[in-house]
């Protein structure tokens, strides 16, 4: 099929747009390149601190080796997604020595869960993880002893962080490899129902505890399309998973088999090896093309707007939101996941997954077919689905019909015409807005505001019966510049419950709200941020604003605003506690959410 017009103009114009930082990114990684196989270039002393607690491999790595595989893990026990990578390294370990070679954990680095810290002190760090992970993955590398990584981790930040360190080696091969999501447990519609009637006073502390165990229940990621599970399909359209790998629910044989695989084949992609594949060749202007594809065909989370734009810069690449709103324009919603439906990823993936999605926009000739990944050249690789067939590993040809017109339909039948993400510009900046389950009459809002400093302060406002009629709620001062940019995740039960009592309702926020934002509309990333006088910091409460996801424009209708003086923020309460103080240094240096929210290059 050949490649749509418009996929093809966005790419040209990234690559264009590129050229310089790409192209010394580039350099840089082929220098690495070219110095060979690192633990050559170590001093007996050297090599012999790297090996001394390796064991049974310890004379494998001071003499001879198909090559020394470094494991980066997320690894830890208090969140249900990253507790099944404990077992990870031993079965990597024993992979590698049967083709001859060797691994070693590198190092290990943070992983924080937003569905923890929402509404806490702790979320005001969350975004900032991504960049120390980045950090300390690339810490763990630094000690030049590897020939290819794995790169074990899921969730919000941790794949985006990993992903940018993966960079800063892309001269390396690397495998991704994913623990899988949770069994399904209590349907996410009716925990949502739930935390709506506990929000409304109608349930107790003791309903909704049930209701949050019965969902969360066990190991793997939360079963809804979130940020999490987002990273797990950008991981298979941008070539880093296995084919297949993302959706194996943890502890199986099949998910063992696929850990199994992946370890041997980043050594086998290795510059030892014939079919030398690093990172630098997978994640090119293509194959983030194709990722923002995927993220609108399926109705991913905004953070990702965030992320893929500092996970590019670290290549050298530049996106900008403009890239993403033209490739919305011609992507079709495919499918159905809560919170955009009622399913869950586990039946996602039963009704046909990845493998039938990639297929599909294949054939529709969205996406770039001839993009390098860990499985071989071409994107077709992502159609096959893995399968144990006497205990051995193979993949098949995945299904070219939907098990479940439901959840996931074929292009020409789509949910929507175009994808779930909307870019918003006009007079108060610009911003973006998840739309994929936002209902046609919800997506124009006209309406007074009511300006807020802070989440908490809009609950209060709820609790006190004030935010009645038609209201677009303002909650400004929260970019990453001011405190981190935490999600508001936690304001979409009392924003759910205005908009079911018939009011128009929006929210505009220069903060995050998150990967699980719903039925309300959302304007979020508003740039520039408050803190840098952006127009957000002049709104008062009755201004009118519309709202406008159908035309993407965030307007200001008062006469007079612009010439008004930003507001003032008083952040003290957030400079300190719970680490906070520690983080001074990237609220001071962090670039606005367009460009990525990074300490990297501003």
């Amino acid at each position: 099929m050949t490649l749509h017009p418009t996929v093809k103009s966005v790419t040209d114009r990234i690559i264009e747009r590129s050229a310089p930082t790409r192209a010394a990114y580039l350099e840089r990684m082929r220098i690495a390149q070219g110095k060979g196989p690192a633990r050559a270039h170590l001093s007996c002393s050297g090599q012999a601190h790297a090996y001394a607690a390796s064991g049974e491999d310890k004379d494998a790595l001071a003499q001879t080796s198909a090559g020394n595989l470094g494991i980066v893990t997320t690894y830890n026990d208090m969140l249900s997604a990253h507790q099944p990578f404990e077992t990870y390294p031993e079965q990597i370990k024993a992979a590698v020595r049967s083709i001859g070679g060797t691994a070693q954990v590198a190092g290990g680095v943070p992983a924080m869960c937003d569905g923890v810290t929402q509404g806490e002190a702790g979320m005001e760090l969350s975004l900032f993880s991504r960049d120390v992970i980045a950090l300390a993955a690339s810490v763990a590398l630094s000690h030049n002893t590897f020939d290819a990584a794995v790169f074990l981790g899921v969730c919000d930040k941790i794949v985006p962080g990993l992903v940018i360190a993966a960079q800063a080696f892309g001269h390396l091969p690397a495998v991704f490899l994913p623990a899988g999501p949770m069994q399904s447990g209590l349907a996410n519609d009716e925990k949502a129902k739930v935390r709506q009637r506990f929000a409304a006073g109608e349930v107790g502390r003791d309903a909704l505890m049930a209701a949050e165990m019965a969902a969360y229940h066990g190991p793997g990621t939360c079963t809804f399309y979130g940020t999490a599970n987002t990273n797990q399909m950008l991981m298979e359209f941008m070539g880093l998973h296995l084919p297949g790998a993302s959706f194996v629910t943890p502890n199986t044989p099949l998910r063992e088999a696929l850990t199994v695989h992946g370890a041997k084949q980043a050594l086998l992609l290795s510059a030892l090896g014939e079919n030398y594949t690093p990172v630098c060749d997978i994640l090119d202007e293509r194959a983030f093309v194709n990722g923002i594809v995927g993220l609108n065909a399926t109705g991913g989370s905004t953070n990702l707007l965030i992320h893929l734009v500092a996970m590019a810069k670290a290549g050298g690449i530049i996106l900008d939101w403009q890239d993403f709103s033209e490739l919305s324009d011609i992507t079709p919603l495919m499918a159905r996941v809560y919170p955009n439906g009622l399913a869950d990823v586990n039946h996602f993936h039963a009704a046909g997954g990845l493998g039938y999605m990639i297929g599909e926009l294949l054939r529709a000739g969205l996406l770039h077919p001839d993009t390098k990944t860990v499985a071989g050249t071409g994107l077709a690789h992502y159609t096959r689905d893995p399968k144990l067939l006497d205990g051995e590993l193979s993949w098949q040809d995945g299904p070219e019909t939907s098990l479940n017109p439901g959840i996931l339909r074929p292009v020409a039948e789509a949910f929507a015409p175009t994808g779930g993400l909307r870019r918003l510009t006009g007079n108060l900046g610009t911003a973006v807005m998840k739309v994929s389950a936002v209902a046609p009459e919800h997506q124009i809002v006209e309406a007074p505001v009511r300006v807020f400093a802070d989440q908490d302060s809009v609950k209060a406002a709820f609790k006190a019966g004030e935010l009645t009629g038609d209201v677009i709620v303002v909650v400004r001062f929260q970019g990453p510049k001011a405190n981190g940019m935490p999600e508001l995740h936690s304001l979409t039960p009392l924003l759910s419950i205005l908009q079911g009592r018939g009011q128009k309702v929006a929210l505009v926020t220069d903060g995050r709200m998150s990967g699980a934002s719903g039925k309300v509309p959302a304007a979020i990333h508003v740039c520039p941020e408050a803190l840098d006088g952006g127009p957000i910091a002049k709104l008062q409460d009755g201004d009118v604003l519309r709202v406008d996801a159908v035309a993407g424009t965030l307007q200001i209708l008062t006469e007079g605003v612009a010439e008004r003086h930003a507001a003032a923020a008083d952040l003290s309460g957030n400079q300190a506690g719970t680490g906070r103080e520690l983080f001074a240094m990237f609220r001071n240096t962090v670039g606005g959410a367009d460009s990525g929210a990074t300490i990297f290059g501003g």
